[in-house]
């Protein structure tokens, strides 16, 4: 084409973009969403305004020394949109959520606090309903909620019901996890059907019909590593791939541990209703969250084990070798489709799905 029928360039700074840019002098939504950005409001102003060298972990929660004891402590907050939803509710969550995270550095949650933020003029009964939710899960998880809080901001000013869990927990002898821990050769394990909790959310939310009710996997996965420690405690890391999905998760171990992570896509076991609903909204089922599920890295010679005990757990019945790690392209997640190629699983900048937690 000659430059006469090209037309005068475009003007490239006249350009804007939809996605949220790296360098925002606001907050965006996508630094709520466990991925990069998220990780770069961590590092450029938490980290260096706390300081600490227990910050320094980019585990789910803190081990910590006291007493003599090897503690994890961990906080959480949720906001999640609707309060209620197919499979759970914010309550659920708030208590699933901290006791999962306590769960994936081997600790067994034995207290929970937790903080009410209200909104003026939420229905009493709504914040009944929550609490009611909270302190069954409580039970149900074998953990103990022993402090709290509540606050009340003005009409327009929240969105119902927010609330924050702390958790504490006692890490037994001879369990270390931790990313550092993973090297070449390990095997990657899924605990089951991946993007649920994201897609049931955006389904209510939306007002989306897919022909089959999508329920959360929300579920407290403390019973789950019991049985996997059972096994062996020489397990090297876990996560509950939440916000971000088990992409982000993933790139966080591969970063963190300098390994790279190869997938078998295949392997991932994405439930049909998931996946349809997926390929409606545009979305990848790697990067939906999840509020039930975790993926473990494992020595391949204990993998076998770990696996069968996994199954035989009603949370992990869906359980699934997925992938390994390798020397190879340290820090990178590369997923071998059924085509015989090989495409790269990135870190997500932001969020697929706002507000699930």
């Amino acid at each position: 084409m000659s430059d006469q029928a090209a037309g005068p360039a475009p003007d490239m700074l006249a350009w804007t973009c939809p996605a949220p840019l790296r360098d925002q002098s606001r907050v965006v939504m996508g630094h709520g969403g466990g991925g990069a950005l998220s990780a770069e409001l961590v590092e450029q102003v938490f980290a260096p305004a706390f300081g600490g060298p227990e910050l320094s972990s980019t585990t789910d929660a803190a081990a910590l020394e006291l007493g003599g004891a090897r503690l994890a402590f961990s906080t959480d907050s949720f906001v999640v949109r609707p309060l209620f939803f197919p499979g759970g509710s914010i309550g659920d969550l708030a208590v699933n959520g901290t006791v999962n995270d306590l769960a994936m550095s081997g600790a067994q949650a034995v207290y929970l606090s937790c903080g009410f933020i209200l909104e003026e003029g939420v229905p009493i009964d709504v914040v009944t309903r929550v609490a009611d939710t909270l302190g069954a899960a409580a039970r149900t998880a074998g953990v103990h909620v022993v402090t709290g809080d509540t606050k009340v901001v003005e009409a327009g000013h929240g969105d119902g019901v927010y609330v924050n869990t702390s958790g504490i927990g006692l890490i037994p002898d001879g369990v270390d996890l931790r990313p550092q821990r993973v090297v070449p050769g390990d095997v990657v394990i899924v605990s089951g059907p991946i993007g649920v909790h994201g897609v049931a959310i955006m389904s209510v939310r939306e007002g989306l019909e897919f022909g089959v009710e999508i329920e959360s996997d929300c579920a407290a996965l403390n019973g789950l590593v019991e049985a996997m420690l059972a096994v062996t405690t020489d397990l090297h890391v876990l996560r509950d791939p939440t916000r971000g999905g088990l992409a982000a998760s993933l790139n966080e171990i591969a970063t963190a541990s300098g390994t790279g992570v190869v997938l078998q896509e295949r392997a991932v076991p994405v439930p049909d209703a998931v996946a349809n609903a997926c390929a409606i909204l545009g979305l990848d089922p790697m990067y939906v969250a999840n509020e039930g599920k975790l993926v473990a890295f494992v020595p391949r010679e204990r993998a076998e084990e770990v696996l069968a005990a996994m199954r035989a757990h009603p949370l992990g019945a869906g359980a699934a070798v997925i992938g390994e790690t390798v020397a190879e392209h340290p820090g990178m997640v590369v997923a071998r489709t059924g085509l015989g190629g090989t495409r790269v699983v990135d870190m997500p900048l932001g969020e697929q799905l706002p507000r699930i937690c």
